[in-house]
């Protein structure tokens, strides 16, 4: 069996960038999304740099059976994870009763059910390679959102499964990282409902996509619990466990009205 790392989510912005990163270093990928051919592409510029091609799954992981379908093809590929990356997830901006019941559970599908299942199938085979799991949170892990009430939850959700699994499996050998980036140009904005200008562009926050990367593949190397990227966010950590969230939470209410698109207002 030969060690690969999975990572989730890769079809595009922060989750093509860890895969690059993580290439770059020397892992072999099996890269999993709905995209294959942003997959197929990324894989052959992956390839093109000299590594091995990585293995392209195209599933859905809010499928409930899709963990079960990358667990038997990696298996019929004899390959086993030394690292599992979490990176797929999506957010809704609006409020959480005028927005699409459905779709918000299935963002719950695939932000915490996907994502606890991956951290959870494999840990015979991390703690045998002494790998670790990387799990991609976001600073709204550390408060309530009014406005996208719903992803910031899943988020909490994820920060908080991924320190107790970080003190869990360290007797193991496995290192679990939570990265908690701010905003970032990527596809989540549009997906989420977020006009260009909002909240998930500001500038002072804002980091490229490969940065936040970077930072999350060090911090996983080196165990470290959590990774906040850039001092301006770790600064707005601070003031989140500092300031009282009756206080904060007007403030991202308005912030969030203001950045959403008018039709998700």
């Amino acid at each position: 069996m030969r060690a690969v790392t999975l990572i989730t989510g890769a079809s595009s912005g922060i989750g093509a960038e860890l895969a690059r990163v993580f290439a770059a270093h020397g892992h072999e990928l099996v890269l999993v999304a709905r995209r294959e051919r942003e997959l197929a592409a990324l894989a052959d510029a992956i390839a093109a740099t000299g590594g091995r091609r990585p293995t392209v799954l195209a599933f859905d992981l809010a499928q409930r059976d899709a963990v079960a379908r990358v667990a038997a093809e990696l298996a019929a590929h004899e390959l086993e994870p030394a690292n599992v990356v979490n990176n797929a997830g999506f957010g809704l901006a609006g409020l959480s009763a005028s927005l699409d019941r459905d779709e918000q559970l299935t963002m719950i599908d695939l932000n915490v059910r996907a994502l606890t299942e991956l951290s959870l199938v494999f840990t015979d085979s991390l703690a045998g390679h002494r790998g670790g799991i990387l799990n991609v949170a976001s600073i709204a892990a550390f408060l309530p959102g009014p406005g996208m009430a719903v992803y910031y939850a899943t988020k909490a959700y994820v920060l908080s499964f991924s320190e107790a699994l970080h003190n869990e499996l360290k007797p193991r050998g496995v290192r679990v990282t939570a990265l908690c980036p701010g905003p970032v140009a990527t596809g989540f904005q549009v997906r989420a409902g977020l006009r260009p200008g909002g909240v998930g562009d500001q500038a002072m926050l804002a980091l490229p996509a490969r940065r936040v990367a970077e930072l999350g593949y060090h911090g996983l190397v080196r165990g470290k619990r959590v990774v906040v990227p850039g001092i301006d966010n770790r600064m707005a950590v601070f003031f989140t466990r500092v300031l009282p969230h009756g206080f904060l939470l007007p403030i991202v209410a308005n912030r969030m009205r203001a950045a959403r698109v008018a039709d998700k207002l």
